[in-house]
């Protein structure tokens, strides 16, 4: 559960600080790749954006379902 909590705590990190959209958020997911290198990796990042860019929604909360299903499962 603990891994759940820093997960949302870093996402909710990221969405406040981030301003300009979900493409401004990068620099931030790229320091949580290095901090976090289980998460997710560099390589995974780049499928990241370009499934987000793919599907309807916002570009922000495609990222943070697509990490969490990776980190969480079905609950992240």
């Amino acid at each position: 559960m603990s891994e759940l909590l820093l997960l949302c705590w870093e996402f909710f990190k990221t969405g406040l600080l981030a301003v300009g959209g979900g493409l401004a958020t990068l620099p931030f997911l790229s320091r949580m790749s290095d901090a976090h290198p289980t998460w997710f990796t560099h390589e995974m990042l780049a499928n990241m954006v370009a499934v987000s860019e793919a599907t309807p929604g916002p570009i922000g909360v495609n990222m943070a379902t697509y990490v969490g299903l990776q980190v969480a499962g079905i609950g992240g």
